[in-house]
C-alpha cells in the first residue's frame, strides 16, 4: 500500500509503506485458491484432482513432505513436491514459558529474514499469534518490530505456514494439555498487517475455508490488527470476512498519537475511530482498540477520560496492554496505580474494557524482541 501521489512520487508530507524490492518466495499450495492449484497441478500433467489430495494433506492432515503421500504416484510426488511445497520457514530458536504452553519461535524465511509468532494455549482455546511481515515500517517509537524498519512483505503461504506449524505442534501433542487445535488467529506480531493487503487476505482466507480448501477455522476466531490505514479498513469492511478489526490506538489525542503512531500525521484520530465505527456498522463485528499503557506517557486519568468519550456507546471493547519493554529503551510500562486508575475512568464512561494477560514476558514476549535479539 502506498499514499504515493498519482505520477508516482510521494507528495510532500506523505508516507510510503512500499517494501524494498527482493527476490519473491516461491510459489506454494497455500498461496493459491482451489481453482488456481487444480490449474498448477494441470501445468505440470497431472489431473486436476492431485490438487484435491494434497490440499487434504496440507490442511486436514496438516502434512507437506508429498514424499510420504502414499495415494499419490510415486513419480508425481517429487513433481508436485517441487512445485508446490518449496520449505519456506526454517527454525532457529523455540522458547517455551507457561510450563510450555506458551511458545515462541523464531524463523528464518529463504532470504535470511526473520520474523516470530506465538502458540498461547489456553483452558478454553488455542491462539496463534503471526507476523504479516519481516519487519514493519510503521516507526512506533516503543515497539521493537517498528525500530528495526521494514524488509519485506510476507507472503500468503509464509503467513499461513506459522499457523500451519503450530497446528502440527498441538495435533502431536507437543503442547502440554494433549492433542489439540489452533482456534483462534491475531494478526499481531511483525508488521502492519493492512499494508501487505493482498497477501493477509489470502491467508485469512486459506485460514477461514473448509477443508479442503483451507483450515476451516471460524472467521470471529481471527483478529486483523491495524494503527489505522484508514482505506484498507474500509477495503477490510467489504471482503465479507467478519473478522475481529484491532485497531492500534495507543493515544485518544492527535498531539500525543502522531508521536507515538507516526501514521497519524496521515489519518488523524477522527477519521481512524470513523472508519473503525464503519468498519462495526457493516461486519457487526465488535472493534477491539488497543491500547499499550506507557509509563507517564499515555496512561493519564484525562486521557482515559478522553479516551472514553470517544468511544462510548460504539460496538467496542477497549484492550489495555501493559507495555513489554525492549532492551535499553525509555519506554517502559504504567504503575499498577495508575493502570488501575486508567481501567476505572473507562469503566465510568460504560466502556468495556480488560487488561491483557502478559504472556510471554519471560521469553521477549513483544514482537520483535527475539528477531533482535538474533
Amino acid at each position: 500500500m502506498s499514499t504515493a501521489s498519482p505520477t508516482g512520487t510521494p507528495a510532500p508530507g506523505q508516507l510510503t509503506f512500499v517494501a524494498p524490492r527482493r527476490a519473491k518466495p516461491a510459489r506454494h499450495l497455500a498461496d493459491l485458491t482451489m481453482a488456481e492449484r487444480r490449474a498448477a497441478v494441470a501445468e505440470l500433467g497431472e489431473k486436476p484432482f492431485r490438487a484435491d489430495q494434497l490440499s487434504r494433506h496440507y490442511f486436514d492432515k496438516l502434512n507437506g513432505e508429498p514424499a510420504t503421500m502414499t495415494d499419490l504416484p510415486a513419480a508425481a510426488r517429487e513433481k508436485l513436491g517441487t512445485a508446490l511445497f518449496p520449505k519456506l520457514l526454517t527454525s532457529v530458536r523455540e522458547l517455551t514459558t507457561d510450563n510450555g504452553t506458551t511458545r515462541k519461535t523464531l524463523w528464518r524465511l529463504f532470504d535470511g529474514a526473520l520474523v516470530e509468532s506465538v502458540l498461547m494455549r489456553y483452558t478454553d482455546r488455542t491462539t496463534m499469534c503471526v507476523s504479516s511481515q519481516a519487519g514493519c515500517g510503521m516507526n512506533c517509537p516503543f515497539c521493537a518490530t517498528g525500530q528495526a524498519g521494514l524488509t519485506r512483505n510476507m507472503s500468503t503461504a509464509e503467513i499461513v505456514e506459522q499457523v500451519v506449524a503450530g497446528a502440527r505442534a498441538l495435533a502431536a501433542g507437543e503442547v502440554p494439555g494433549g492433542p489439540g487445535r489452533v482456534s483462534n488467529v491475531v494478526f499481531m506480531g511483525m508488521g502492519e498487517p493492512l499494508a501487505n493487503y493482498k497477501a493477509v487476505i489470502g491467508a485469512v482466507r486459506r485460514l477461514v475455508e473448509p477443508s479442503p480448501s483451507g483450515l476451516g477455522i471460524s472467521a470471529r476466531g481471527i483478529t486483523v490488527s491495524t494503527v489505522g490505514l484508514v482505506p484498507a479498513i474500509g477495503k477490510l469492511a467489504d471482503e465479507g470476512l467478519p473478522v475481529t478489526l484491532a485497531l492500534s490506538l495507543h493515544a485518544p489525542d492527535d498531539e500525543l498519537r502522531d508521536t507515538l503512531v507516526p501514521i497519524n500525521t496521515r489519518w488523524k484520530v477522527s477519521e481512524v475511530l470513523a472508519a473503525a465505527w464503519d468498519y462495526a456498522a457493516k461486519t457487526k463485528r465488535r472493534v477491539s482498540i488497543e491500547y499499550a499503557l506507557i509509563k507517564d506517557i499515555n496512561d493519564q486519568e484525562w486521557r482515559a477520560d478522553l479516551l472514553g468519550k470517544l468511544v462510548k456507546n460504539k460496538l467496542v471493547h477497549v484492550n489495555l496492554i501493559p507495555l513489554n519493554p525492549t532492551p535499553g529503551s525509555k519506554w517502559t510500562a504504567s504503575r499498577p496505580e495508575d493502570e488501575r486508575a486508567f481501567v476505572r475512568r473507562l469503566e465510568y464512561h460504560g466502556v468495556p474494557v480488560t487488561v491483557r494477560d502478559t504472556r510471554g514476558r519471560e521469553i521477549d514476549g513483544a514482537c520483535g524482541q527475539l528477531a533482535a535479539a538474533e
